[in-house]
């Protein structure tokens, strides 16, 4: 996974007489009309609503229509656990707006992997990719598409239930849409995340335009006592803020595609402001619908929160609920692979993964190889692995390794003081948000060792990958042809190409 030049040698890139080439070298390929400069890159084609609505359409998935109880259940009544909503709102609000300044004084793509980079060096920042590459973002990938899946067919088996290998084929069907969207044009999945992000937010004013209909009207029973102490469990709120803090999460990953983004000074810490008004605004009003309608009783005991307050409401046209669920589902699939595919991308430009992942395609401008290489992992373990459990084992790292990146702001402020940072925030704002993730992953590691322990060992595996991939490059000469023999195969068949610095 050594890096070789990609200055262009060999590639054809602009090799003509008139810009420094040399007759007889092969011609540069025809580029689209519109690429600047000739050149074939990633283009700057993120907006203001392209950035929110990547922002809001990954963070708004399945939950807030299925199952927004873990907060209730654990925070024990209906007032706190709305104190717990809009207070997650404003720990991931902090968060955000940490990874505001990061994303402007550090303007390259690829996330938390290119903060711990930046911050702590290249070991730290491998292991977290070891860890996203070989587990988090397919299991991720494949559980979002599930939900997908079971949603999209509910209307057409109801009121049976969906068979397990129909939910499997349209999760497929689903996986594969999404990378073929991704693999051809950055504009059209841009459009169409915008177009799935207007639908969820429509899902959610259906939900909360009756429900505060009815509150307004005087239905108020369910707000009574709605703080009251003997309820309140003082030792379930920690896991209500954990429930509360993933709901949330997906704020960052418009940091994963900062070098696409126009004007990102401006663009990223406005983009990331709007989107987690946007957010915490529409999670607690709509919850507050779901108590005007529902009692705490019948929301815990729902297996599908809105598909029984659409019942209740709306009668027959509850059978619409899962349709938009999914195409919710299918707008946080849409999201997180543009953003994943990104962090791979900035990675074999490392050097930290194969070559081929870092060059695009001729035409279509898009990082062909880093959007493909999930798919084969995540069917994988669509149809092998045990998904659910892998989440469980690997679900902490998250919140550990972006504590370490918001850590790392900290840390830069005092070792690289004049780095330009044209959005700053007071220190007090990511050493709160720091203190929150890590005092998650020491819940993780109290409520359940064991498989918190199993994930610490998976992503410690990474410590020998790097030496043996990374650092020890003195491979045998055959291993070596091998290796950039498939990097040349792949890059023909691809017709993908270095890009040019």
């Amino acid at each position: 996974m050594t890096r070789r030049s990609v200055n262009g040698e060999g590639t054809g890139v602009n090799n003509t007489p008139q810009n420094g080439g040399h007759p007889g070298d092969t011609p540069a390929p025809k580029e689209e009309p519109d690429a600047p400069n000739g050149k074939v890159e990633l283009r700057k084609k993120v907006t203001l609503l392209r950035g929110i609505s990547i922002i809001i359409g990954t963070i708004i998935g399945a939950g807030i229509f299925i199952s927004p109880k873990g907060i209730l259940k654990n925070s024990g009544s209906v007032g706190m656990s709305l104190v717990v909503w809009i207070a997650c709102g404003v720990l991931s609000l902090f968060g955000a707006l940490s990874y505001a300044e990061l994303g402007t004084s550090i303007q390259k793509s690829g996330g938390h992997y290119t903060y711990i980079l930046e911050a702590f060096g290249p070991q730290m920042a491998f292991i977290r990719l070891w860890a996203d590459l070989i587990a988090i973002r397919p299991a991720g990938l494949a559980v979002i598409s599930l939900a997908f899946g079971q949603y999209i067919l509910e209307p057409i088996f109801m009121p049976c239930g969906v068979p397990e290998i129909a939910i499997k084929l349209a999760t497929s069907i689903g996986i594969t849409s999404v990378m073929y969207l991704n693999s051809m044009s950055t504009s059209w999945t841009n459009r169409i995340q915008i177009l799935l992000t207007f639908s969820k937010l429509l899902a959610i004013a259906i939900i909360i335009v009756p429900g505060l209909y009815m509150l307004f009207k005087g239905e108020t029973k369910n707000f009574e006592n709605a703080f009251e102490v003997s309820n309140i469990k003082l030792t379930g709120l920690p896991l209500a803020f954990y429930s509360g803090m993933y709901a949330y999460a997906g704020w960052f990953y418009l940091n994963f595609v900062t070098e696409e983004v126009e004007n990102p000074e401006k663009t990223v810490p406005l983009a990331i402001c709007i989107s987690m008004a946007i957010v915490t605004f529409c999670y607690v009003l709509t919850n507050v619908a779901y108590y005007t309608v529902m009692s705490a009783e019948e929301l815990l005991a729902s297996q599908a929160v809105a598909v029984t307050f659409a019942g209740k409401m709306m009668g027959n046209f509850s059978v619409a609920v899962p349709v938009f669920v999914a195409l919710s589902c299918f707008g946080s699939m849409n999201g997180c692979l543009f953003a994943f595919s990104r962090m791979f991308y900035v990675a074999s430009r490392e050097g930290h993964l194969p070559e081929v992942l870092s060059m695009i395609h001729v035409r279509r401008h898009t990082p062909l190889a880093a959007v493909l290489v999930l798919y084969p992992m995540t069917v994988f373990q669509l149809f092998v692995g045990d998904i659910y459990s892998l989440l469980n084992f690997m679900s902490f790292l998250r919140w550990l390794f972006i504590g370490v990146a918001v850590l790392g702001l900290i840390y830069m402020r005092y070792t690289r003081p004049d780095m330009p940072r044209p959005f700053k925030v007071p220190l007090f704002i990511p050493a709160i948000f720091s203190f929150t993730c890590f005092f998650m992953v020491f819940l993780s590691l109290y409520s359940d060792p064991v498989n918190t322990g199993i994930g610490f060992a998976i992503s410690l595996t990474g410590i020998p990958a790097y030496y043996i991939f990374i650092v020890f490059d003195r491979r045998p000469k055959w291993l070596q042809d091998g290796l950039d023999s498939f990097n040349r195969s792949v890059q023909i068949i691809l017709e993908v190409i270095p890009v040019e610095h």
